[in-house]
């Protein structure tokens, strides 16, 4: 069922704490400020702004990487771009806070009261002109228009939002297409099993359980989603859905990095259902097209975890080892194209939600953290040179987003 609702100004539900399931997250939200480094460095740029969270608040960065806000919230938290190019939905109990990464004409950041209100709220997908919240606590998704979030936020309020309910809460995802289609996993509390497709109006018009373990998601050129499985990916396109075999009976893809230019999702990929800890060796290269699925090998005993993928130049695959390079695949054939070298090696975390070193790139450059120096750098993908290095930062960097 789906219901379009127009929310009051700073919806919060006072929910509970949220669960840390999987990429859930938790946190409590508190009073914004910004701190003396924001007073002294705040700017008006155009150009990228960067969001980290750390335990006990979040840091906005801009272009040159300096400190231009400083925010509190207790715990972990989790950070996604809006797909405005201006605003970070922040995981707090109460659903999703809408961040302001470059408020008024000061440019400082501002941690606003406006909060789309979710039951534990977990994965944010933006696709074409709209943006999806899933609620894990009660498999709600809500949607809405993202063009509309800055100027509903300017006002204190929350644009016109549609609310789509899964038949069972569960840890899940949606994304919703440009004709109106919305793909939302399907699933229980203990376990997941598949997509379905509704269309504009919310009624069923596909579905497939043959995705055990559902998790990750992504769209390929020409609108072809494409979902991460324990044994392949399953694909939806012109209306139907097919699945993807991976080369192993047990091939894990949790996380899917795509681009409206390729046909190939690149994945984190799991062969062996005993391993422990977090760092994984396999790239996933999945061909939503031709249905070839490719497994690009790290250097040996290199490792990465799921916040360590990225697209590159030319729509390669990227990731940032834990020899503390970055590592550039061609996307087709999975060979190594390029290493540079960034940071000094590190250790898989303990507990997923530990700090350990994040990558994210945008427009050729990529952003790496840098937990144990408590630096982020910036390095051209198109030269390998490094564009900039951030002071030591207040906090210990964990989770990172980039508008």
């Amino acid at each position: 069922m789906t219901k379009k609702t127009l929310l009051a100004p700073a919806v919060l539900l006072g929910t509970s704490a949220l669960l840390l399931t999987g990429c859930a997250s938790s946190g409590s939200p508190a009073a914004s400020s910004d701190g003396p480094s924001a007073s002294s460095a705040a700017s008006a740029d155009t150009g990228h702004r960067i969001t980290l969270t750390h335990d006990g608040g979040l840091l906005v960065l801009d272009q040159d990487l300096q400190v231009v806000g400083e925010h509190r919230i207790d715990g972990f938290t989790r950070v996604n771009p809006a797909g405005d190019d201006r605003h970070v939905m922040v995981t707090v109990p109460e659903g999703f806070r809408v961040l302001d990464t470059a408020a008024g004409t000061s440019g400082k950041s501002a941690l606003t009261d406006v909060t789309f209100p979710a039951d534990t709220g977990g994965h944010v997908v933006v696709h074409g002109d709209r943006t999806a919240l899933f609620a894990d606590g009660s498999g709600d998704v809500t949607t809405f228009d993202t063009a509309a979030l800055t100027s509903a936020v300017g006002s204190g309020e929350l644009p016109e939002v549609d609310t789509t309910e899964s038949e069972e809460a569960h840890h899940g995802v949606a994304i919703e297409l440009e004709d109106g289609t919305l793909l939302t996993t399907i699933g229980t509390e203990e376990s997941r099993s598949g997509v379905r497709a509704l269309d504009a109006s919310g009624e069923e018009t596909a579905r497939s359980e043959e995705c055990p373990d559902v998790h990750g998601e992504g769209a390929v050129a020409d609108e072809v989603a494409v979902f991460g499985c324990t044994d392949g990916a399953l694909v939806y396109r012109d209306g139907a859905f097919e699945k993807i075999d991976a080369p192993t009976d047990y091939g894990r893809t949790g996380n899917l990095f795509t681009t409206e230019s390729s046909s190939i999702a690149v994945g984190d990929h799991n062969d062996d259902p005993d391993s422990e800890g977090y760092l994984l060796d396999q790239i996933a290269l999945i061909d939503a097209v031709s249905g070839e699925y490719r497994v690009a090998d790290m250097p040996d005993g290199v490792g990465f975890t799921f916040r360590d993928l990225a697209r590159g130049p030319g729509d390669s695959a990227v990731a940032l080892g834990s020899d503390g390079a970055l590592h550039v695949f061609d996307e087709e054939t999975g060979e190594p194209l390029e290493t540079f070298p960034v940071i000094d090696g590190w250790e898989g975390p303990a507990e997923w939600q530990d700090a350990h070193p994040a990558l994210k790139v945008v427009d050729d450059v990529a952003y790496v953290t840098d937990p144990s120096e408590r630096t982020v750098t910036a390095v051209d993908l198109t030269t390998g040179d490094v564009v900039a290095t951030s002071d030591r930062l207040p906090g210990v960097p964990n989770e990172i987003a980039v508008v």
